[in-house]
């Protein structure tokens, strides 16, 4: 999937570092609103020739900001959200999303892609993978995948399956190899049924479909290729996880959305996205990811994040092994020779993904 879409912003100017601290991710939210703003309507409006945009609402803060950026760029009239429960999802997810497009003034659909998933075995592989080391798996059963937080001493950066009974009994178990691939491939079909339906309503209306990782995500792969990594535009991925709820406070966004912890809602048990994959808070991870771009050593950044150099050279060590395990998500289909009558010229190319 090409990742290179639409760069509705450029890297996010940061003053040089003279005494390294959280304030180095702190934004002039106003000025990085309206120049978000002008790069959406620029890429959207002038170049893509699309009459506004079409965006998945999570209840999380990332796409409610990316909601709340498209009424400033196109007017309430032409965003509409899309509420994309399953059977999985957290029932606070869908309250908090049309609390968000209620405030903001935007239309709204409600597709529930349980059937969806049904039908195309989601759930039935999801279960035959988790079988092949639990056995007993079965109704009333509930999982989530999380690796060891990046702070152990001897850590392995293996996920780990945790699955509760229905009398409440918790276990943690290893997967193998090919139960892991399985139950991971089973559950990027809601990533990209998901992106399917955005597309439905984007087509039917002209308009654009919005993607909403920011920096720390989109940087880390923490994203499904041909799922939630497909956009035609991407107006926050130049910002740090600390500088999107700088945002949403600036855009007046709900309380509620602004304090609440990430999550992945997408296991049947509740999961944090520091427990499913980055293995930290998101405020440290930004830090470090921050100063890592930077040059920075880790005995430089340590005091920042609190935390020891050595634990920070390991931090630092798992980005980079990020990086390489998620490069291809980032890689647009590969070609034989190039076609230079439909190059895009590294700016607005097709959809991708």
């Amino acid at each position: 999937m090409p990742e290179s879409h639409a760069r509705v912003s450029a890297v996010t100017i940061m003053p040089p570092i003279s005494h390294f601290s959280a304030h180095v991710l702190d934004l002039d939210a106003e000025a990085e609103t309206h120049r978000i703003v002008g790069a959406m309507r620029k890429a959207v409006l002038e170049t893509m020739r699309k009459r506004g945009a079409v965006l998945g609402l999570s209840g999380g803060v990332d796409s409610s900001v990316v909601a709340a950026l498209c009424v400033r760029a196109f007017g309430a009239d032409r965003v509409v959200g899309i509420f994309m429960p399953e059977k999985h999802s957290a029932g606070e997810s869908l309250e908090l999303g049309r609390k968000v497009a209620t405030e903001l003034g935007i239309a709204t659909e409600l597709e529930d892609i349980s059937p969806i998933l049904e039908a195309a075995k989601c759930y039935g592989r999801q279960h035959e993978a988790i079988r092949a080391v639990v056995p007993e798996f079965g109704p009333g059963w509930t999982f989530k995948l999380s690796l060891p937080s990046l702070l152990q001493g001897e850590r392995l950066n293996v996920s780990r399956l945790t699955v509760r009974s229905p009398s409440g009994e918790l276990r943690k178990v290893r997967l193998t190899a090919p139960a892991y691939l399985k139950l991971v491939a089973s559950t990027n079909f809601k990533q990209r049924i998901r992106k399917t339906i955005e597309y439905y309503h984007a087509d039917r209306l002209n308009y654009a479909v919005a993607g909403t990782p920011n920096r720390l995500e989109y940087d880390q792969g923490f994203f499904v290729k041909q799922g939630d990594g497909t956009a035609d535009f991407k107006p926050i991925a130049h910002l740090y996880k600390t500088q999107v709820y700088q945002l949403a406070r600036h855009l007046g966004l709900p309380e509620e959305v602004r304090t609440r912890v990430p999550t992945t809602d997408t296991f049947s048990l509740a999961q944090t996205q520091e427990e499913f994959y980055f293995g930290l808070p998101y405020d440290r991870m930004d830090l470090c990811l921050y100063a890592h771009n930077s040059g920075l050593s880790p005995e430089a950044t340590a005091p920042a994040v609190g935390l020891s150099a050595e634990q920070v050279a390991r931090i630092f060590n798992d980005i980079e092994g990020k990086r390489r395990a998620t490069r291809y998500l980032h890689m647009a289909a590969s070609l034989v020779a190039d076609v230079p009558e439909v190059a895009t010229g590294g700016t607005v190319p097709a959809r991708g993904g």
